[in-house]
């Protein structure tokens, strides 16, 4: 059986159907998306706190509104945090 390729080359999946808003932070203008735990399907680590967001936890995908140079597309760089994290961060 052939290896699947890395999660990092692969292209990134879609969101869920709820909405995204903007959010501006002392580092820029971020996309922010809330996920609620029936969509939480897998965990993921939080970059505010390092720990794991575990399944069923509701939480906030979040992503750059311009994409850094050397990225193609801004989601290409989303993040999964705590809601608290985030909204802890400045």
């Amino acid at each position: 059986m052939p290896k699947r390729p890395s999660k990092h080359l692969r292209p990134p999946r879609p969101l869920s159907s709820s909405f995204a808003s903007a959010v501006d932070k002392a580092d820029g203008r971020w996309m922010t998306q809330t996920m609620s735990g029936q969509a939480a399907v897998k965990q993921y680590r939080c970059p505010g706190c390092e720990q794991l967001i575990a399944i069923g936890t509701p939480h906030v995908v979040v992503w750059p509104h311009v994409p850094a140079v050397g990225s193609d597309r801004a989601v290409d760089e989303r993040r999964h945090w705590h809601n608290s994290c985030w909204n802890r961060r400045r």
